[in-house]
């Protein structure tokens, strides 16, 4: 039974037109589950999600096409080489979520349909599960940025005003701006539970000048390689 079910719907190496179609049928099956599991959890755009779903079955397709064809799987390799530069590089999860789908089309392409189906659903739970593991995480923490003057001895001067309304407080990164006559100071903390963002702001503009603060949430941008 395992073996029936791990095993490969081609016969000799060729396909049909039921197994061409079978096929098909469960490489698009197989891509529109990983697209809605990958977006469920995570932020993309529509084009991405639909990328995703196609892209096992357009694999499935060249694996039946090249199979047993050393030139033509040679000449493949090599196109799909090009797509490489044409491609700006997306986020750690954005790729794994490719590679994800064309291994899907890979294992469709030979006929292991039962293997792509189990493959697909377990990488893609573990995948949500630990993005929604780890986004809990760094769920409430904030980057703070606070703007101060060169003439400013800024180390350890906002230490009391961080201290009163945050939990966790790290400099992150310090560089200058405005033609060197300014500092700007990225932290990244956590609030404490119930401290006015407003006051906690207000006290710090009282130590820095009144120059410029913000404090958001990090965008989703820290994920890309």
């Amino acid at each position: 039974m395992l073996d029936n079910l791990l095993g490969t719907v081609l016969e000799n190496g060729t396909f049909t037109g039921i197994t061409f179609l079978l096929v098909t049928a469960v490489s698009l099956l197989l891509g529109a589950v990983i697209a809605f599991l990958y977006t469920r959890q995570i932020k993309t755009t529509k084009s991405f999600a639909i990328t995703l779903a196609l892209i096992p079955a357009i694999v499935q397709l060249v694996i039946l096409l090249v199979n047993g064809n050393i030139g033509a799987g040679v000449a493949v390799a090599g196109a799909f080489s090009l797509v490489r530069f044409r491609s700006a590089a997306g986020k750690a999860q954005e790729i794994t979520a490719v590679f994800l789908a064309m291994a899907v089309g890979l294992a469709t392409g030979m006929g292991y349909i039962g293997i792509a189906a189990i493959f697909a659903v377990v990488i893609s739970a573990i995948l949500l599960i630990m993005s929604k593991f780890l986004d809990k995480k760094e769920e409430g923490f904030r980057i703070l940025k606070i703007t101060v003057p060169e003439n400013l001895e800024f180390e350890g001067v906002f230490e009391n005003v961080l201290a009163e309304y945050t939990d966790y407080r790290e400099m992150t990164d310090v560089k200058t701006t405005n033609m060197g006559t300014l500092y700007k100071l990225t932290y990244k903390i956590q609030m404490k539970q119930g401290a006015s963002l407003k006051d906690f702001i207000d006290s710090l503009r009282e130590q820095n000048g009144n120059l410029e603060i913000s404090c958001g949430y990090p965008s989703s941008g820290e994920g890309e390689l």
